[in-house]
């Protein structure tokens, strides 16, 4: 389980939330500046509250009394809304990035995602010669294979034509039940949230105004 309770001042108000998570599908609402992207780096432990204490499954990523864990070591999925992909490298060479996993076992996580996601025949190319969903699916393929215990993702649809996003947002729900794991969303599209969320909180100046439960 995901718990984080942060506060942690920022430019025109202070972020102050509280919240839990299981193996479901979180969607964080509201408007541009309401802290959802700074809540997912606090997470990340790439930006550090004031206070508060976060932690999964009974490791602790940061406390007032004990710091904060380095991101390396926190075993976090982040899928960015520009997906930062490597140029330079193919796409699958962009997949195995970062995996410590070698082998048969390593074999058997990208198969099951190659498969999911349906970019088996992207492996020998590079990021500029895939299209926009491709490289959707990619980013996520590659921020699965490390196999974390919670995957971040911070607008990662809001880029595609509707018809990829549809076809994006239902692979997103699978890979879900797939892994069995906390996905935190950002989205501004309410739509998707309802569709993807089990829970969404509504953000306005850092503090979750209301919770609404969703039947996906």
């Amino acid at each position: 389980m995901l718990k984080v309770h942060i506060n942690k001042q920022l430019f025109h108000y202070d972020l102050e939330v509280d919240f839990t998570a299981t193996s479901e599908i979180i969607v964080l609402f509201g408007p541009s500046g309401s802290g959802k992207t700074t809540i997912l780096n606090s997470i990340a432990g790439l930006c550090q509250p004031d206070s508060g204490e976060i932690s999964l499954n009974d490791q602790l990523f940061y406390g007032d009394k004990n710091g904060s864990l380095p991101t390396r070591e926190r075993n976090i999925g982040y899928l960015f809304q520009d997906y930062a992909l490597f140029p330079h490298m193919t796409v699958e060479k962009n997949i195995r990035y970062g995996v410590k996993k070698k082998g048969t076992e390593l074999n058997l996580i990208l198969e099951k995602l190659l498969d999911v996601l349906g970019i088996r025949h992207l492996l020998s190319k590079y990021p500029h010669q895939v299209s926009g969903g491709e490289k959707q699916r990619v980013a996520l393929a590659r921020a699965l294979a490390t196999e974390p215990s919670i995957l971040l993702l911070d607008e990662p649809l809001s880029a595609l034509d509707s018809e990829t996003r549809t076809e994006c947002q239902n692979e997103l729900i699978r890979l879900h039940e797939l892994w069995k794991i906390p996905f935190i969303i950002v989205t501004h599209d309410m739509d998707e949230a309802k569709k993807l969320g089990d829970r969404i909180l509504f953000l306005e100046k850092g503090t979750i105004i209301k919770t609404t439960a969703c039947n996906r």
